[in-house]
This record gives C-alpha cells, structure tokens and sequence, in this order.
C-alpha cells in the first residue's frame, strides 16, 4: 500500500502547526481526532518535539497512516487508537496497543464539518470529560457565521458535503458551537482566521 496523500494538508499543515507552538509552548500529550492520513500528525511532530501526539481514527484509515508514522520514526508520535465518535471511547491509560496515554488537550481538523450535528455533540461531551482543567480543545476547519457562508468556496463544501458525503454532514454555524462548548463547560478562548477561509477555534476546559 502506498501512503495516502492529502493535499489540503500541504496547504494548511505549517499554520496549524504555528499556530499549536503559540498554544503549546511547553511539554504536553495531544489526542487527535480522526488523524486521517496522518499527514498532520507527522508534520506536528516534527515542529513540536516537545509534544508527544496520540494519533485515532476509524480502522480502515489505520494502515495507511501507519505508512507515515513509520517513514517519519518519530519518537513522539503513537500509533493510532481506534476511536469513533458515536461510540464508547477507549480508556486511554489501557490501551491495547500497549501504551498509556493521558491527553492534556485535543486536536481535530476537518472533522466537524464531515459529520452530523448529532456526532459532533457525542464528540464535545466525550471531550469535554476527557480534558482536564485549562486543557483545550483545539478544532480546524470552516464555520458559518450568522447562518451564512464566509465565502463561495465553503457554500460549495456544503453542498458537496450533503450531496456527496452525508445529507446530515455540513458546516455548522460559530454561534451553535459556542453554545454546545458552554453546554459542555468548555469555553471559546480564541478564533484564529487560517488559509482558505478555515479558522482555527481554541477552546478551554472550565
């Protein structure tokens, strides 16, 4: 098998990586969700030593971002729990691929968008439980804003999205994520502007 290849990755991966060096100035352990390729898990790594990065996924991605984690042999990247958000998530201090890991703060990309609304309010509540206080939850990818796209680029994600991927699947509007983070004792602490009208959400465990 060859690596998969994501080319949105290339474009986003070093102001992701800026950006989580400003929020993560000093050691800590980052659980991504739905690390996919696992382009942005290497990448991460690579630019934040001092950050060791849990990589999860559903299983059918796992083999192909093992292909990364290998070629890459970093010793601050693990290799990938099996972690869908609709369902019970694993207890990560018995993981099965025997190591421990307790996540200080979260990161996902690209995910909230593919999902329904429903998911993404298993994935806050499970995160929200996970993280411990001060830790964030670090979420990349379009918003809407006031009900309305930030650009045509995004108006046409979503119709592809919908169309494409899951009828239930769209970009969800700041001001429904900012409530179901407060629902969830997790508060917007900051909303970076990123490449291609993407925002980079920083929330923080109260």
């Amino acid at each position: 098998m060859t690596k998969p290849f994501s080319e949105a990755c290339l474009r986003n991966q070093q102001p992701i990586a800026d950006a989580l060096h400003s929020l993560l100035p000093t050691a800590a352990n980052v659980l991504e969700i739905g690390s996919g390729t696992g382009q942005h898990a290497v990448f991460c790594a690579q630019a934040l030593p001092h950050i060791k990065w849990q990589t999860s996924d559903l299983p059918q991605h796992h083999e192909g971002m093992l292909k990364w984690i290998e070629d890459a042999a970093l010793d601050n990247v693990l290799p990938p729990l099996v972690l869908d958000v609709d369902q019970p998530w694993p207890d990560f201090s018995k993981a099965s691929n025997s190591h421990v890991f307790t996540a200080s703060h979260v990161f996902t990309a690209n995910t909230v968008h593919y999902i329904a609304w429903e998911s993404v309010v298993n994935m806050f509540t499970q995160v929200s439980a996970l993280l411990p206080e001060k830790g964030l939850f670090v979420i990349y990818g379009p918003v809407n804003v006031n009900g309305q796209y930030t650009s045509e680029g995004n108006a046409g994600l979503d119709e592809w999205l919908k169309t494409c991927v899951n009828p239930l699947a769209g970009i969800k509007d700041i001001a429904d994520i900012e409530q179901l983070a407060n629902d969830q004792g997790l508060a917007l602490i900051d909303n970076l502007a990123m490449p291609a009208n993407n925002r980079l959400l920083v929330l923080q465990k109260q």
